[in-house]
This record gives C-alpha cells, sequence and structure tokens, in this order.
C-alpha cells in the first residue's frame, strides 16, 4: 500500500513562491501518473496539475497554466510543485495522489498542506 505525505506549504503573499513536496513510500512504487489537487474552504476538491511517473507527460488546469510547474526525482520517489506568482484565490489545501493506471482513479491521497496566500 501507497503512502504519501505532502510538504512545503505556508503562507505567502501574493505574487510569491512555494514548491510543495510530495513522497511516496513502499517498497515498489511504479505509478501511471501522480497528481495534485486542491481544495479551499466550502469548495469542492480540484485537480491542479499531474505527471506521468515513467514518460514526460504532464497537465495542468487552466487555472494555474504559466504558473505552476511540476518536476519529479523517480530515485526518490518525490514529485514536487513549483507554484510561482501566487494569487489570494489559489489559497487551499493542497493534496497528492496516484494514478496506478491509464484512465484510472487517483487514489492514496496524503494528508494535505496548507497554502494560504494574503493579498
Amino acid at each position: 500500500q501507497v503512502q504519501l505525505v505532502e510538504s512545503g506549504g505556508g503562507l505567502v503573499q501574493a505574487g510569491g513562491s512555494l514548491r510543495l513536496s510530495c513522497t511516496a513510500s513502499g517498497r515498489t512504487f511504479s505509478p501511471f501518473a501522480m497528481g495534485w489537487f486542491r481544495q479551499a474552504p466550502g469548495k469542492e476538491r480540484e485537480f491542479v496539475a499531474a505527471l506521468m511517473w515513467s514518460g514526460a507527460n504532464t497537465w495542468n488546469a487552466d487555472s494555474v497554466e504559466g504558473r505552476f510547474s511540476l518536476s519529479k526525482d523517480t530515485a526518490k520517489k518525490t514529485m514536487y510543485l513549483r507554484l510561482n506568482n501566487l494569487k489570494p484565490e489559489d489559497t487551499a489545501v493542497y493534496y497528492c495522489a496516484v494514478q496506478k493506471m491509464a484512465h484510472g482513479k487517483f487514489d492514496s491521497w496524503g494528508q494535505g498542506t496548507q497554502v494560504t496566500v494574503s493579498s
């Protein structure tokens, strides 16, 4: 069973940057993809970005295109999300999850990391 741990959240001013990390545990780790989602207070969880674990494909939500970027370190079983030019509407708890197979659901959710952007 894969366990995911997110870190890197915090409080920043609008226009600032953060880098979130998501590290997987477990002896074997070879999902189809890993993704980031976020949930703001009173709102449903929404997709932010995802990357193919064994390939180069990435996917971003329109709301973060050009501001957020993904990277990975497969040896460390870690995915990163770089958040640039943060806006108050980016305030949310950010979660990572794995997609074991193409077209499958995302699961094995982490506990989340809080990102708060002040105006």
